[in-house]
């Protein structure tokens, strides 16, 4: 279709999960997990105009390397980090989409998935315009889905930038603290 497209394995640049960022993050503000996440993160994520995200579903959620990546960012985006605001400019306006693989017919195995790239897409100002979801119970067997999530998924990555989708958030204002403290400082 004339575009880009680069295919990235969470494996080759996740090793590390988050952990509790006041403790351990740099006097810089940057994350110290010692992995290719930040080089991912920053060089392939958000320069991207759309990523589709895949994930095997387990246990009714994703793989714990595709969370990970969700979670990761947050060292990035969060108000007390130097770069916050960078990040979350890059982040809005981002096409995103989901492609999920399980062995369950069950639709609403994947409910919870979409739940949270929904609230994803809302807090980052990005446009979640799709979600495919194959089945099958061994490896290749989702070729064989009567759904042609195959198909779906071609369709997905070619309609991406282009897809029209329902903006069905109401965004309020947050303020970049959880909880005030009684002098009036946050706690981030």
């Amino acid at each position: 279709m004339g575009t880009d497209v680069a295919l990235r394995f969470l494996d080759d640049h996740i090793s590390g999960f988050l952990r509790d960022c006041r403790t351990c993050r740099g006097p810089d503000g940057a994350c110290t997990i010692a992995d290719g996440y930040r080089a991912l993160f920053f060089e392939e994520f958000l320069p991207a105009r759309a990523v589709v995200f895949c994930s095997p579903i387990y246990w009714y959620g994703l793989s714990a390397q595709t969370k990970a990546f969700f979670d990761r960012r947050l060292c990035h985006d969060a108000a007390s980090n130097p770069s916050s605001e960078r990040v979350l400019r890059a982040m809005s306006g981002k096409r995103l989409g989901v492609v999920l693989a399980s062995e369950e017919t069950y639709p609403g195995a994947a409910l919870g998935i979409v739940h949270q790239m929904q609230e994803f897409s809302r807090y980052t100002h990005s446009d979640f315009v799709g979600v495919v979801r194959g089945v099958g119970n061994s490896r290749g067997e989702v070729r064989n889905d009567p759904d042609d999530s195959i198909r779906q998924a071609e369709r997905l990555g070619a309609e991406i930038l282009d897809r029209a989708y329902s903006d069905y958030r109401l965004d309020t204002k947050r303020a970049p603290v959880v909880w005030q403290e009684a002098s009036g400082t946050g706690v981030t």
